[in-house]
Parts: structure tokens; sequence; C-alpha cells
């Protein structure tokens, strides 16, 4: 099991902890978060362009699953001082909530 039992800020909520089934139904609810996680899996470092670029996806799509990802600790954002071109990479949670999915979801290659 993964060890996801790391606090998640939730807006308008206390933090708490969320179960592997709640993290997996989580990123299963929006399509964008498998997108970026698949394109996590292949470059280290990456900005919300390179993504929607790559997945013919809006920005502003990608953007807003990046930003969800950071704020529950699965990626980290590089440079967050800055207001466009953030740069961001995945975290060890991120790792393995991936590798949880990927079996099921990406391909072996």
């Amino acid at each position: 099991m993964l060890q996801m039992m790391e606090a998640v800020k939730m807006p308008g909520q206390i933090q708490g902890a969320m179960s592997d089934e709640e993290v997996i139904a989580w990123v299963l609810g929006v399509d964008r978060r498998l997108v970026v996680l698949g394109s996590m899996k292949s470059h280290p470092i990456l900005k919300a362009s390179d993504i929607a670029q790559e997945t013919n996806r809006s920005t502003q799509n990608i953007s807003r699953a990046l930003k969800e990802f950071n704020e529950k600790g699965f990626i980290m954002c590089l440079n967050p001082e800055k207001t466009t071109w953030k740069r961001y990479t995945i975290t060890n949670s991120g790792r393995e909530l991936l590798e949880k999915l990927e079996d099921i979801y990406f391909d072996p290659n």
C-alpha cells in the first residue's frame, strides 16, 4: 500500500489524511490528473505548456492539475516565486502514486 496518509490541503476543510483508495479515486475523478501523471513519468521536470503541447490540452487545464497535485504534495514547484513558466517535478509521494496507477493506466514502455 502507498504511504499516502499525509496531510492534504482541502479548501474550506481541516487538513486530514487520505487513504490509498481516496487518493486513487481523486486522481481518476478528473482525466487531466492522469494526463499530468503520464507526462511526469516521462519527464523529470516540466512546465504546464510542455504538457499541454504534448497532450493537446489547454495550458489552463494542465496548470489547474499541476496546482492540485502541488497542493497535495505529489509534485513540487521548483520556482514558486514566478507567476508564469513555473517548473514542476514529481515528489516521492507522487512516484508512489504513479507506481500504483502505472500497471493499470499507462503503457509498460
